[in-house]
């Protein structure tokens, strides 16, 4: 069957999240600090002491992570002395500066022409784990859909968010193929769930997993001949 459907992972495939998320934090505390002074000095250890707690209460919460996020907050808002009301109003506050912050990444160069290519060709989706949003970055007009774990409830590698891509888009499985960074969500998931997996692998690390990858690129502007071929194009 020739290949319909493509489907992207984003944190650390459209572009490096680490230095993303750094800035974030920074942006959280530095907001915290002015106003909630009550917890601005607080370590960050304090709040993922908190995140650990809730997490175990309800394991649900790992594929939430904004709503997570959002708890924590607010609990370290309350346990710092703020009443619930204005508790919640700064919890929110503090959240929608850390998710402006977490928007403001720097595309790997090859991503805009790669994807414009493929787009023309092909259907594009994101399935990510994570928070972002491509409406926020500019990119949604690539996309015909994008799901997250927040969302669904359950993230990669369980394989019901690469069924539902499926499901979507109204494809087989053999007709779909997913890109993403990571050995254990997004190959072994893709995999699992019966797509072809393509890992994106910049820093050409060795692969170590038994599930191996149908094929690995170190640039993304990889990724039209290799799915050309595959296609027969």
């Amino acid at each position: 069957m020739s290949i319909e459907l493509i489907t992207f992972d984003l944190d650390d495939t459209l572009w490096e999240v680490a230095p993303v998320l750094e800035n974030a934090e920074a942006a959280l505390r530095e907001w915290l600090v002015t106003h909630a002074p009550r917890i601005g000095a607080a370590d960050v250890e304090q709040l993922w002491h908190i995140r650990a707690a809730l997490v175990e209460a309800e394991p649900a919460l790992r594929h939430r992570i904004s709503e997570l996020r959002r708890r924590v907050l607010l609990r370290a808002l309350r346990n710092a002395g703020y009443e619930d009301e204005e508790a919640g109003e700064l919890a929110e506050q503090a959240f929608q500066v850390f998710l402006a912050a977490r928007h403001r990444v720097s595309l790997f160069p090859d991503v805009q022409p790669t994807l414009e290519v493929l787009a023309n060709r092909y259907r594009l989706a994101v399935l990510t784990n994570g928070n972002a949003d491509v409406r926020r970055l500019g990119l949604a007009d690539y996309f015909q859909f994008a799901l997250c774990a927040e969302e669904l409830g359950v993230g990669k590698p369980d394989p019901l968010p690469f069924r539902e891509a499926l499901r979507r888009a109204g494809v087989e499985a053999s007709q779909a193929v997913h890109v993403g960074d990571h050995p254990r969500d997004d190959i072994q998931g893709a995999r699992a769930a019966g797509l072809r997996a393509v890992w994106y692998n910049p820093r050409r690390c060795a692969w170590s997993d038994a599930i191996e990858p149908d094929a690995q690129i170190h640039r993304l502007d990889q990724l039209p001949a290799l799915l050309a071929r595959w296609s027969g194009h």
